[in-house]
């Protein structure tokens, strides 16, 4: 399984309504520690799939979202799970911190 495209307009039938934890990544393609984080969420997407959805959001393209959120610096991730927001990171966090909240929220379900 890939990472996915989150957009304004698929966020909440993708990421707030999905029946799994969700890692939000917002990014731009102008941003370099949001390029360097990308083999990371590439490598967790896959090792994720089927229990958990990995997947990035273009705040260029779609800055409804990342306003609702209140993304002001990216990366910033999002850890989501039934519409509520377990984890958030400004900057780069590691892979084992990421998974950690994924394998948490996955227990919590």
């Amino acid at each position: 399984m890939s990472v996915q495209e989150f957009t304004d307009q698929n966020f909440d039938a993708e990421v707030l309504q999905a029946d799994q934890p969700v890692l939000v990544d917002f990014w731009a393609p102008y941003c370099m520690p949001c390029r360097a984080l990308l083999p990371v969420i590439e490598e967790l997407a896959a090792e994720n799939a089927g229990s958990a959805k990995i997947g990035k959001l273009n705040i260029q393209e779609h800055q409804q979202t990342a306003i609702k959120y209140s993304v002001q610096n990216i990366p910033t991730l999002l850890v989501v799970r039934n519409g509520e927001v377990l984890q958030r990171w400004t900057g780069m966090p590691s892979k084992a911190d990421m998974q950690e909240a994924l394998d948490s929220a996955k227990a919590a379900s």
